[in-house]
C-alpha cells in the first residue's frame, strides 16, 4: 500500500456524528469540564429510559442496544438540524440536555412515520406500529432518514394533489379509499378531465369518460387547448408532483385523440390504461351504456346471428378475453385453433408469425362469420386493440430468445405450463 493511499484511508471517519461533535466542541474550548460532566450524567439517565421504552432496562443486550439508539438518534438530529457542521452540533450539546436532543431525534422519526408510505388511498390507516418502526428506524443512519423522508415526502404530496383534484369534482375521499384508489391515477384524470372535459362538474365513470374523449374526437382540439398546464388554484406546493405525469398524460392524450385508436378495449377494467387512471365504478350506468350501444348498432341479421358450430366446438365456454385473443392470434397465423397455448406451442406460434406475418384481417372475418352476431363489435375491439399494442413486439426481429414476444403472450393471451 502506497503512502498516499494510506493517507486517502485514514481520511474516513467512522465515528458517529454525536461523538465527533462531542470531542470537536471539547477541542475547540466550545464544551468545558463542567458541561462535560453533566453530559456523562445525562447518558446512563438516557440509556435506562431507552431501554425500557423499548424491551428492559434489566438485560445487558437491551442496554447495549440503547447506547447505540441514544448515540444515533442524538446523531440523526445533530445531523439534520446543523447540516454536518461540527461547530454548531458542538453547541447544540453546550446549550441542551442529551435527553432532549435524544427525543428531538425521535421525533424526527415519528413524524417521518406518521407520514403515509403509500399513495394508496385504501392503504390509509394500515402502518404497522409505532413502537417496532421507532425501534428500527433510531438504529437507522442519517442518510436512510433522508432519503426515506424524501419518498415519503413525494408520496404525501401526490395524496394532496390527488384530494384537491377531486375537490374540484364533489368527489369524496371516502370514495378514494373504498376504491383502493391510487393518488397518482387520480392526478392523471385530473389532467386529462382538463382537456377532455374543461366544463365536466362531477368524476366520470367510463361511459362518460368514452363519450368525453369520441365528443373531442368531432372537434380536433389546437395544440394550444390540448396543452397540459398547472390547475388554475392549485398550491405551488404541490405543482412540481402535479408536473411529473405530464409525460404520461401526454402519451395517453395523443392515443385517446387518435381516431385509430379502439377506446373500449381501453375502458375495460383488466387494461393497462385502466390501471393508470381513475373512473368511478357505476354498474347501472354502464348497463345504461351497454345497452345504448346495442341500440345503435345494426338491428338485422348480423346482431341476431347466433354463433357457428365453429365456435361453439372451438371456444368450449372460454370466453373470456385471454381466452378469446389466443384464438384470434392462432386464426391470424393460420395456425390450428387454440383457446390455450403451451410454453412450447407459444413459442412455436411466434415462430410462425415471424416466418408468415401477422394477417389481422383472418381474425377479424372469423368473428364476422363465427362469433355471435351481439358480440361482434366488442371482440372485434379487443382484437384490433391487442394488434395494434402487440404486433410490434411479436413480429421483431431484434428479439432473438423470444423472451419480449412471450412475456406479451403470457399476459395478454392464455399461456398455460
Amino acid at each position: 500500500m502506497t503512502e498516499t493511499t494510506s493517507s486517502a484511508l485514514q481520511l474516513h471517519d467512522a465515528r458517529p456524528f454525536f461523538e465527533k461533535a462531542l470531542v470537536h466542541g471539547v477541542q475547540h474550548g466550545i464544551i468545558d469540564r463542567e458541561r462535560l460532566a453533566a453530559l456523562h450524567a445525562d447518558a446512563p439517565k438516557g440509556m435506562v429510559q431507552i431501554a425500557r421504552y423499548f424491551g428492559s432496562e434489566f438485560l445487558r443486550p437491551e442496554l447495549e442496544k440503547a447506547r447505540d439508539r441514544i448515540v444515533n438518534l442524538i446523531s440523526l438530529h445533530l445531523l439534520e438540524t446543523t447540516d454536518a457542521d461540527l461547530a454548531k452540533a458542538a453547541v447544540l450539546l453546550r446549550d441542551h440536555s442529551l435527553l432532549s436532543r435524544s427525543k428531538a431525534g425521535s421525533d424526527m422519526l415519528r413524524r417521518l412515520i406518521a407520514m403515509p408510505e403509500s399513495s394508496n388511498f385504501g392503504m390509509a390507516g394500515l402502518a404497522d406500529a409505532d413502537v417496532p418502526l421507532l425501534g428500527l428506524w433510531s438504529l437507522r443512519t442519517h442518510a436512510e432518514y433522508r432519503s426515506e423522508l424524501e419518498r415519503r415526502s413525494r408520496i404525501a404530496a401526490a395524496i394532496d394533489a390527488a384530494l384537491w383534484m377531486a375537490e374540484q369534482y364533489d368527489l369524496d375521499p371516502d370514495t378514494l379509499q373504498e376504491s383502493g384508489a391510487d393518488a397518482e391515477a387520480v392526478i392523471r384524470t385530473g389532467l386529462l378531465l382538463q382537456v377532455l372535459a374543461p366544463r365536466a362538474a362531477d368524476w366520470p365513470h367510463p361511459g362518460a369518460f368514452e363519450k368525453a374523449v369520441n365528443a373531442q374526437r368531432k372537434k380536433p382540439l389546437s395544440a394550444d387547448a390540448a396543452a397540459l398546464r398547472v390547475p388554475g388554484g392549485l398550491p405551488g406546493a404541490l405543482r412540481e408532483v402535479v408536473q411529473a405525469e405530464y409525460g404520461t398524460v401526454r402519451a395517453d392524450l395523443r392515443k385517446l385523440l387518435d381516431p385509430a385508436t379502439v377506446l373500449r378495449p381501453l375502458m375495460r377494467p383488466t387494461s393497462a390504461f385502466r390501471s393508470r387512471y381513475f373512473l368511478l365504478d357505476d354498474p347501472l350506468a354502464e348497463v345504461d351504456d351497454y345497452h345504448r350501444s346495442l341500440d345503435e348498432l345494426d338491428a338485422g341479421e348480423e346482431l341476431l346471428q347466433p354463433a357457428s358450430k365453429t365456435w361453439t366446438k372451438t371456444v368450449q365456454g372460454n370466453d373470456d378475453e385471454h381466452s378469446l385473443l389466443t384464438l384470434f392470434l392462432c386464426v391470424a397465423a393460420g395456425a390450428p385453433k387454440k383457446t390455450l397455448l403451451t410454453e412450447k406451442t407459444a413459442a412455436s406460434l411466434v415462430r410462425k408469425l415471424r416466418k408468415s406475418g401477422l394477417d389481422a384481417a383472418l381474425a377479424t372475418g372469423f368473428i364476422r362469420e363465427h362469433a355471435p352476431g351481439a358480440r361482434h363489435a366488442d371482440y372485434i375491439a379487443l382484437w384490433h386493440s391487442f394488434v395494434q399494442d402487440a404486433q410490434r413486439t411479436l413480429l421483431s426481429d431484434m428479439d432473438y430468445q423470444l423472451h419480449d414476444a412471450l412475456a406479451l403472450l403470457r399476459r395478454e393471451c392464455n399461456v398455460g405450463a
